[in-house]
């Protein structure tokens, strides 16, 4: 019988390509047909009299299709960061501030509990998409000061939590469900496909956090833990002590500012 032959990079490779291919489809595509409308209706709008009632129903289409390319522009460049980035959530993180082009004057971190690991491949993609989301949004529409991503791993789980000092989210956006301009149902649905729990806290006094915690999520192909099998039990507990002995040790916690990478 002939060895069997492992290739753990095709999959990766294969996926960064798709990524690439999408972002630039959707470049040279669907934000060139909005650009072309934009442009036009711009025109039409221009050429009304400034009174004109055609002129203020008009105006706020062009709002709607600048913001579709805002997010068309932020959904490629989470392709195109992904795709560079690999499964470095901690470099993409620290980037993302000055990737998208926010306020400097806040104030952004990324903090690491415990020993930085590899996660599976989609569940990296998922945690990256949630993350950036909720991080796109604390930049943009919180009106924080202070924003923090913070990742845990534990003996087989990741817990992720991304906190802001903001304004809040308004609560019928979070009891309706409703998508808004948060992407809160993209977010859940992302969760859900990885089995993970995210559970999301706002008030106008306290900020937000976002906090996902996923089951299962490192590869320990690359972790280095070999010929030990523990019940699910076991991983839990020894995962919790471990958890409560960082928090409560500084010296476990590492920092990597947005300015000065991870």
């Amino acid at each position: 019988m002939g060895a069997n032959v492992a290739f753990p990079n095709l999959e990766s490779l294969s996926v960064r390509e798709e990524r690439a291919r999408i972002a630039r489809e959707l470049h040279d595509t669907l934000l060139q047909t909005f650009l072309g409308a934009l442009l036009q209706l711009g025109v039409a709008v221009d050429s009304l009299p400034f009174d004109s009632p055609v002129k203020s129903k008009l105006s706020p289409i062009l709002g709607l299709i600048e913001q579709g390319m805002e997010e068309g522009r932020n959904a490629i460049q989470g392709l195109r960061s992904y795709e560079s980035h690999g499964v470095d959530l901690v470099r993409a993180f620290s980037e993302l501030q000055q990737e998208i082009d926010v306020q400097s004057e806040i104030d952004f971190r990324v903090t690491v509990i415990g020993r930085k690991q590899a996660l599976r491949s989609r569940i990296a993609t998922e945690v990256y998409r949630i993350g950036r989301e909720a991080l796109v949004n604390a930049f943009r529409h919180s009106g924080a000061k202070r924003v923090e991503l913070e990742l845990q791993y534990g003996i087989t789980d990741l817990c992720m939590r991304v906190r802001d000092d903001g304004r809040g989210i308004d609560p019928r956006v979070l009891d309706a469900d409703r998508e808004g301009h948060w992407g809160l149902t993209g977010m859940r649905e992302r969760a859900a496909r990885i089995a993970a729990l995210l559970k999301i806290s706002s008030s106008a006094a306290d900020g937000t956090q976002v906090q996902l915690s996923v089951p299962d999520a490192l590869d320990h192909r690359h972790s280095g833990h070999k010929g030990v099998a523990l019940s699910r039990d076991t991983e839990k507990r020894f995962s919790n002590a471990k958890a409560a002995l960082a928090g409560s040790n500084s010296g476990q916690l590492t920092t990597a500012h947005a300015t000065g990478g991870a």
